[in-house]
């Protein structure tokens, strides 16, 4: 999505004028054959192609194909990208920040400050959180294997025993002691993978 916007203010940075901002975006992640390219011809958004959209999503590609439509039209832009968004099927974060790229429009509408501009602020602040969840999930990652590698580590434990020709089986099944300390163990083991996970989702900023 940073590219995208990228892309927004570099067109406008380049001269294009709203109106044919979102059409030659079109061109890029849309349809290629001309007559797709022909602005208005039902007067609504054209349909995302199936395959096209070079790293778009389905979701993305329609209310990129609301947007050129508004802007051939000389209607709201931000509008139109809020209305797609919010029947897109877009979910969390990704409509999230459909929504601020329209108050990106809004806000150079109201204030007067350069659309360009604000875009470009806007896709390094995208740039920025890509960055830092980035280093979240790297940081993540080994406390996410510490957890798979502790709770097969019980069963890889059984299954040296059986290597070393020591029935740990029989121990564990032999008496009731042996039968307690199994239940013991395999409910201390879901308790502290469950929370060991809780705490994952935690610093991922995931709801617990």
């Amino acid at each position: 999505m940073a590219a995208v916007v990228q892309q927004l203010a570099a067109l406008l940075k380049g001269g294009r004028t709203p109106a044919r901002l979102w059409d030659e975006l079109w061109v890029l992640y849309g349809r290629d054959d001309a007559e797709d390219r022909s602005p208005g011809r039902s007067g609504g958004p054209d349909p995302a192609p199936e395959g096209s959209g070079a790293g778009l999503a389905p979701e993305a590609l329609t209310i990129l194909g609301a947007a050129r439509a508004a802007a051939l039209r000389g209607t709201s832009v931000a509008e139109a990208i809020r209305r797609a968004a919010s029947g897109s099927g877009l979910t969390g974060r990704d409509t999230h920040v459909w929504g601020e790229l329209a108050a990106c429009f809004d806000t150079s509408e109201a204030s007067g400050c350069p659309l360009a501009d604000v875009l470009a602020r806007f896709a390094h602040h995208l740039e920025a959180e890509a960055d830092a969840e980035a280093a979240r999930r790297t940081a993540l990652a080994g406390p996410r294997t510490t957890v798979r590698l502790l709770t097969w580590l019980p069963v890889s434990g059984l299954g040296l025993g059986l290597l070393l020709g020591v029935d740990p089986m029989a121990t564990i099944f032999g008496s009731p002691w042996g039968v307690m300390a199994l239940a013991a163990g395999i409910g201390l083991t879901a308790a502290g993978r469950m929370w060991s996970a809780r705490l994952v989702r935690a610093a991922a900023g995931a709801p617990a």
